[in-house]
């Protein structure tokens, strides 16, 4: 009975350690990988299924690998976590998940990423790599310098975008990296502003580049950041050179970068991008009816 009692237990501290290790790769931010399917979609190969399996396996790589950079970056930041009202109740910040496993979860991770990956294609393998090592230079450098930061976030949301397309082995267009970027600037702009809200006299004490932020710089900055994203798309729906039908598809981009600026603003939402798409239903619902529109377009008009 004794020996039983044993073994559950030890199972039990098992099972929590894997869920830990689950939680600080925050699953939730697995949508922001979703930027794979860009290629699949725009290309009219979603009806492909080998092609389509391809992406799925991206989608997973860069999952594993953004997962192994969001650990390695609790890590680092563990003391100045504990500052933070949300961020202190993570995993590696509370003291549940010991550096050392974190480490050793990350290097298990990794190994498994980069062998798929170069099973997969040897460039998709250069672009995970490369997308790993900006990431990690972020975490432990890049990410203490204003407005550097950003622009990294949205490289790596290039990479994903880049990958995707890599995979599949379509030309990407290079309108649709224009749009990555100028989206991606506007998601991290958006985070650091409610960073600021939300942490106030203790922002710079979280992360140093804070203090160089104020919220009025960033509201110079936002205005045109979001004209460059709307802009960048609608020209890449009239030069896309296929079908002038996807212009139909910019409404739904309007609404939706105006509907995430006014929840970010207004309900200090905006560090969590994947809670404002996931919870919040009208944005949702655009995004659904965005990317059916875009699948039919190609479908039958390309």
């Amino acid at each position: 009975m004794i020996i039983n009692r044993g073994a559950n237990k030890n199972n039990q501290l098992k099972n929590n350690k894997i869920f830990d290790i689950i939680l600080s790769m925050r699953p939730k931010q697995f949508i922001k990988n979703a930027f794979v399917f860009a290629g699949l979609i725009f290309s009219k190969s979603f009806f492909n299924f080998e092609l389509v399996l391809r992406t799925v396996y991206a989608f997973i790589i860069f999952c594993l690998v953004s997962g192994s950079v969001y650990i390695i970056n609790d890590i680092i930041d563990r003391d100045k976590d504990v500052v933070h009202p949300k961020k202190r109740n993570r995993p590696i910040a509370s003291g549940r998940l010991k550096p050392f496993d974190a480490i050793l979860a990350v290097f298990l991770l990794t190994v498994i990423a980069f062998y798929i990956s170069y099973r997969l294609d040897r460039e998709f393998f250069l672009i995970v790599t490369g997308y790993f090592l900006l990431m990690l230079l972020y975490s432990v450098v890049l990410k203490n310098f204003a407005i550097i930061d950003v622009i990294i976030i949205s490289q790596g949301f290039v990479l994903r975008t880049l990958g995707g397309t890599t995979i599949i082995d379509v030309e990407i267009s290079p309108w649709l990296i224009m749009c990555t970027t100028f989206l991606s600037l506007f998601l991290g702009l958006n985070k650091r502003k409610d960073e600021l809200v939300v942490l106030s006299d203790n922002a710079s004490v979280h992360r140093r580049n804070l203090g160089e932020y104020t919220p009025e710089m960033i509201d110079q900055m936002l205005p045109a950041v979001t004209s460059l994203t709307i802009i960048s798309y609608s020209l890449y729906t009239f030069t896309s050179g296929k079908s002038y039908y996807m212009m139909f598809t910019v409404p739904f981009v309007i609404f939706g970068i105006f509907r995430y600026q006014y929840l970010a603003s207004s309900k200090c939402t905006g560090e969590s991008p994947e809670n404002i798409v996931l919870k919040d239903k009208p944005l949702l619902i655009n995004v659904i009816l965005w990317v059916i529109s875009c699948i039919l377009i190609v479908r039958f008009y390309y």
